[in-house]
C-alpha cells in the first residue's frame, strides 16, 4: 500500500537526520552549529536522560526517557529505529551488506533469547541503583555511539579536513584551516573500535541481533511494546504464508508459519509492510472490545510452535541481582612509575581532577556514561578519557587531563553538553570560584632550584594569581602557591617545563569540589591627564 510506502520512507528520513544531527554534535570541527540546535537528538537519548532525571529531579529539562516510553505505547519500539544512533548506524551497515552482497541475503525468523535480554537488563538495572557507572558505560548504546563518533568519526574527519586544506588552499579558498587532534592515548580508539566492529559484524550477518539480545534499553522498549496501541498485525484471511515480509525483518521476529509477530524484537521499521504482495500485514490499532482469537491453524507439514517462556528464568534474573548487589566493586589502585631520577619528586595525587560542575568525583562516577561529548567539545582537549585515573569504577570517563592542556578560565561547555547531568552547568562567575583541586609546588623539582635560573611559567599562566613568585636566593624568585584562590585549573602544571611526571607544581584534585575565596586584583592604576610627561 502507497501509505505504507510512505511510512517506511518517511521513517528512514527522520532515522538520517537524527544520523545526521548526531554526527555534527560530535564532529563539527569548526563549530558551525551551535550545540542548542541539537538539544533534542541528547534529551530522548533512554539511558542518559535516566539518569539526567536522577541527576536533576526535574520531567521538564530531564524527562526525555518519558516522552520514549509514551511514543513506545503509541507506536512499539520505533525509538530504536529512528532515534537511537547506535541502531541507525546497525541499518546502514546491514544495508550496506545487502548492496555489496552477490547473493540477495535473507532474513529468517528466529527464537528469542529472555534469559539472556533479561539479564543484561538486570545488569543494567543494578549498575544505575548502586551507581556503577563504569558498567552503565558498556551497555547504553547512546554512550556506545558517542564514543565510536569522539574516537573514530572525529579524527577521521580531522584528517580528511587537513588533507583537504592544502588543496583548498592552493586553489585560493581559504575557508578551510588546519585543525590539531590531542589523543595522548591510543588505548580509547582501540577499545571503540573493537566494540563497534563487534557490533557491526553481528548487523552486517544477523541485523538488529545486537539491540535483541544485549542492549539492555531494547529489551526494556520492547516490554512496553507488548502493551503498544498500533502493532503490526496479520490479516489471516489474506496472508498466504510466503515468507516474503520475514524475508526483509531485520530483528527476524516475523513468524509467518504461525502468522505471529514479537513485538518485543520489533523496532517497526515498517519493511515488511511495503514488501507484502497481498497487503496481509497491516500497522494498526489494537481493537480493545475485540475477542481473543485463536491461533490459526499452521500450514500441512509444519508443527506448531509451542514456545514458551521459561519460569526458571526468573530465578536466574533475582539470583543474578542479588548477587551483583552483594559484591562491592573497588577501584583499581594505580601503580606508581618507578624513579627515572634520583633527584626528582614523583607527583602523587591523592584524587583525580573531576569535570568543573561534577560537584564531586563519587557522584561523577556513579553518573557519567563515558559518552564522551564534553571530550569531542572541549575546546582546549583538557577532557580526556580516564584509564586508571579513576580506577575501574571511572574507565573511560573524562578526567582534567593537564598533561594535555589546561581548563580555560572562561569555558563552560562540558556542563552545556553534558546529557546525563553528571557534569552540572556553570556560570562563568560560579566557574571561576569552583575549587576542583589544589596547586602543590614541589620545590625539589623546580629549574630555579635545580638549574639556578629564572622561570616562572606558572605563574605568569596563573588566572587567578594563587601561584606568586617569591623572592629566593641569589636574586631569583621561586613559585609561591595560595591555596584559598586557587581553583585547579591546571594552567600552572601543563605550563611547567619540567616533563611528567615530575612536574615542579600540580593539582591534586578535590574529592569533593569546594569553593574557592573570590581573588583580589587589586584596584586599577588612575592615570592622572594632568601629569607632565617627557613626551
Amino acid at each position: 500500500m502507497k501509505v505504507y510506502k510512505f511510512l517506511r520512507r518517511g521513517r528512514i528520513i527522520i532515522a538520517a537526520a537524527m544520523l545526521a544531527m548526531t554526527f555534527i554534535l560530535f564532529a563539527d570541527i569548526y563549530e558551525w552549529f551551535p550545540e542548542k540546535w541539537f538539544d533534542s537528538v541528547i534529551y530522548l537519548q533512554f539511558v542518559p536522560s535516566v539518569l539526567h532525571f536522577i541527576a536533576v529531579f526535574s520531567l521538564l529539562t530531564a524527562g526525555g526517557f518519558v516522552a520514549v516510553l509514551l511514543l513506545t505505547l503509541l507506536t512499539g519500539r520505533i525509538y530504536c529505529s529512528v532515534i537511537c544512533p547506535l541502531g541507525i548506524l546497525q541499518d546502514v551497515v546491514n544495508r550496506i551488506s545487502r548492496w555489496r552482497s552477490r547473493k540477495k541475503r535473507f532474513f529468517k525468523f528466529k527464537k528469542a533469547h529472555p534469559v539472556l535480554r533479561y539479564i543484561f537488563l538486570g545488569i543494567m538495572v543494578v549498575a544505575i541503583i548502586f551507581g556503577a557507572g563504569f558498567i552503565v558505560t558498556w551497555l547504553d548504546p547512546y554512550s556506545i555511539a558517542g564514543r565510536t563518533f569522539t574516537y573514530l568519526f572525529k579524527p577521521a574527519t580531522v584528517w580528511l579536513n587537513n588533507t583537504v586544506t592544502p588543496i583548498l588552499n592552493n586553489a585560493g579558498l581559504y575557508s578551510a584551516s588546519h585543525k590539531n587532534l590531542m589523543q595522548p592515548s591510543v588505548l580509547p580508539f582501540i577499545l571503540s573500535f573493537a566494540v563497534i566492529v563487534a557490533i557491526g559484524y553481528l548487523a552486517w550477518k544477523r541485523g538488529r541481533l545486537f539491540c535483541n539480545t544485549i542492549c539492555p534499553v531494547g529489551t526494556l522498549l520492547g516490554e512496553v511494546s507488548r502493551f503498544s496501541l498500533f502493532k503490526v498485525r496479520f490479516n489471516y484471511s489474506t496472508c498466504t504464508r510466503c515468507g516474503k515480509c520475514a524475508a526483509v525483518c531485520k530483528s527476524e521476529c516475523i513468524d509467518t508459519k504461525n502468522q505471529k509477530v514479537d513485538y518485543t524484537r520489533c523496532v517497526a521499521c515498517f519493511n515488511c509492510l511495503d514488501v507484502c504482495p497481498e497487503s496481509a500485514l497491516s500497522f494498526s490499532p489494537v481493537k480493545l472490545k475485540q475477542p481473543l482469537k485463536s491461533t490459526p491453524e499452521p500450514a500441512p507439514g509444519y508443527a506448531v510452535s509451542t514456545h514458551r517462556h521459561d519460569k526458571n528464568r526468573r530465578k536466574i534474573l533475582v539470583t543474578l541481582l542479588a548477587l551483583l548487589a552483594g559484591k562491592r566493586i573497588y577501584a583499581l589502585k594505580k601503580n606508581k612509575m618507578p624513579d627515572q631520577q634520583k633527584n626528582l619528586l614523583l607527583n602523587e595525587k591523592d584524587h583525580p581532577v573531576a569535570p568543573p560542575g561534577a560537584k564531586s568525583i563519587d557522584r561523577f562516577n556513579a553518573i557519567c556514561t563515558g559518552c564522551s561529548l564534553c571530550v569531542t567539545a572541549c575546546p582546549t582537549d583538557v577532557l580526556q578519557p580516564a584509564l586508571t585515573e579513576y580506577g575501574l569504577r571511572g574507565f573511560m570517563q573524562p578526567h582534567m587531563d593537564y598533561i594535555t592542556n589546561f581548563c580555560n578560565f572562561d569555558c563552560v561547555k562540558c556542563g552545556e553538553v553534558c546529557p546525563t547531568g553528571a557534569i552540572l552547568p556553570l556560570t562563568k562567575e560560579e566557574k571561576h570560584l569552583t575549587q576542583l583541586g589544589k596547586a602543590v609546588f614541589v620545590e625539589q623539582n623546580c629549574v630555579v632550584y635545580t638549574d639556578g635560573t629564572d622561570c616562572g611559567a606558572c605563574s605568569e599562566h596563573c588566572p587567578t594569581k594563587a601561584v606568586n613568585m617569591v623572592p629566593y636566593k641569589n636574586g631569583l624568585l621561586i613559585p609561591k602557591v595560595d591555596d584559598s584562590i586557587c581553583i585547579g585549573c591546571g594552567a600552572c602544571e601543563h605550563a611547567c617545563p619540567v616533563d611528567a611526571p615530575f612536574k615542579a607544581i600540580y593539582v591534586n584534585g578535590n574529592a569533593v569540589h569546594q569553593l574557592a575565596e573570590k581573588p583580589d586584583f587589586g584596584e586599577k592604576k588612575v592615570i592622572n591627564d594632568d601629569a607632565d610627561f617627557p613626551f
